[in-house]
Formats: C-alpha cells, structure tokens, sequence
C-alpha cells in the first residue's frame, strides 16, 4: 500500500513535540506535600504487597485473561475500523486521513477513563484498596491492547506484552531516568529490535513501579469514604499511562508507513 510520505513526516514532527512536552511535564512534577505527611503511617509490608498483587494480576492477564479482557470490546469492529483508516490514508493522501487513527484510539481511552474512575471511586468509598488491583490492572491492559489495534499493532505475543510492560514502567519514571528509559523505546521502535529483559522479569520491573507510584493512593482507598480520593488516583494515572502508550503506538504506525 503506497502512502504519501510527506503527511507521515509532518506526523511524525507532531509526535516527537508531544512526546517532549510529556517529557518536560513529568520531569517538572512536584513530590505531593500531603504524602509527606502521611508516610509514618503506611505499614511497612504494604509496598510488598502491591508489587506482589500486580505481578499476580498481570501473570493471570498474560496467561489466561487476555480472552476474558476481549469480549468487554469488538476486537473485529476495531480491525476493521483501522483497515478503513489505513485505506483513506493511502487514497486520500493528507493530514486528517493520518490523524484517523489517532481518533480512534482517543474514543476508547475516554470511554475507559470514565469506567475506571467510577470504579475507582466506588471501590474508594467502600474502603477497598489492594483488591482493586486485578481491576485496575485489567483495564489498564485493556485500554492499551485498544490504543494497539487502532495503529495496527497486535498484543498477543511475547514480545509485545514485554514492550506493553516496559511502556507502562516508563510512563511512571521521573527525570534522566525517565529521558533515558523513552530513548531506549524509541530505539526498540525504530530498530525493530526487542531490547530489555524478558516477560517475567519485566512483569517484575514494571509491578514494582506500580506499587511505588500507587502505595500512598491505595493506602488512602483503604479507609472507607475518605477512600474516594485514592480510588480516583486509578483514573488519573490510567491517563497518565494511556497518553504516554498512545505517543508510543503513534510513532510505531508513523514509522511503519515511513520506512
């Protein structure tokens, strides 16, 4: 399929100034002063545990759950939603048939944004923390295997739950630690070659930057109505994570019709 590759450049100018906006934005944010205040009162077992159930959850995703996540959307539906959009992108040959597929993506993350923070909120109200893991989880994988269809890319393999994974881990890093861990994406994307660990040891890496980005939120979503407030954190870093996967997905496609 022959594509102009003049609006896949200017596409691809676009992509890399969102992505250093999102750099700049992560770099330049504050530790939170009220989680200052509240850090003597977390048990000490409790970060042990959350890197513990997300390795779980995401074991039982990978190995058995990805059928079950499936049927909460029309995989079919949104194939063939992406193969129309790829076809208007090679016949009519400009900007707005490109950004398409970026369209698409957007209506599943807004849709899963609402559902996760009113399950969030619900869950925060009734004082249930650590057991909405498995939940937050779900949706979480389900929103980027959703933003993954809309670029053309699949889900399924090895390989790319490890990039999933270490999308997710990036998305919650901060500083030169975060710059250095976006570069070495771009350079898996661009090369086409896996780079980091395997699935188990980046399930692992990636859990633990879950837990650590999510301990004081669950500890809140613990106590029943002041719970709300950390029942909402799962909305708010599910866009964090989702806008970061989508720049990530972008350039993929953007560098597919670009080669």
């Amino acid at each position: 399929m022959l594509f102009s590759k003049d609006h896949w450049k200017n596409e691809w100018t676009a992509i890399e100034r969102k992505e250093q906006r999102f750099l700049d934005r992560m770099s330049k944010e504050k530790p939170s002063a009220w989680k200052e205040k509240i850090a003597d009162k977390i048990p000490e077992k409790l970060e042990g545990t959350l890197k513990a159930a997300f390795r779980k959850a995401f074991e039982l995703v990978f190995e058995k759950g990805t059928g079950l996540i499936e049927k909460t959307y029309d995989k079919e539906k949104q194939v063939q939603t992406f193969q129309i959009n790829e076809y208007a992108a090679c016949v009519r040959k400009d900007r707005k048939s490109v950004r398409a597929f970026a369209r698409q993506a957007g209506s599943g993350r807004a849709r899963n944004l609402l559902l996760s923070g009113i399950e969030g909120a619900g869950l925060g109200i009734l004082g249930i923390g650590i057991p909405d893991i498995p939940l937050f989880t779900a949706m979480l994988l389900k929103s980027i295997y959703e933003i993954a269809i809309s670029y053309g890319c699949s889900y399924e393999t090895e390989e790319e739950q490890c990039f999933i994974l270490s999308v997710i881990e990036t998305a919650l890093t901060r500083g030169e630690e975060l710059v250095q861990a976006n570069r070495e994406l771009n350079e898996w994307i661009d090369s086409g070659i896996v780079r980091g660990p395997d699935r188990q040891e980046q399930i692992t890496r990636t859990s633990d930057a879950l837990a650590e980005a999510l301990l004081y939120m669950k500890f809140v979503q613990g106590i029943p109505i002041v719970g709300l407030a950390g029942g909402m954190a799962d909305a708010v870093y599910l866009k964090r994570i989702t806008d970061y996967a989508d720049l990530k997905y972008r350039r993929r496609c953007s560098r597919r019709y670009l080669v």
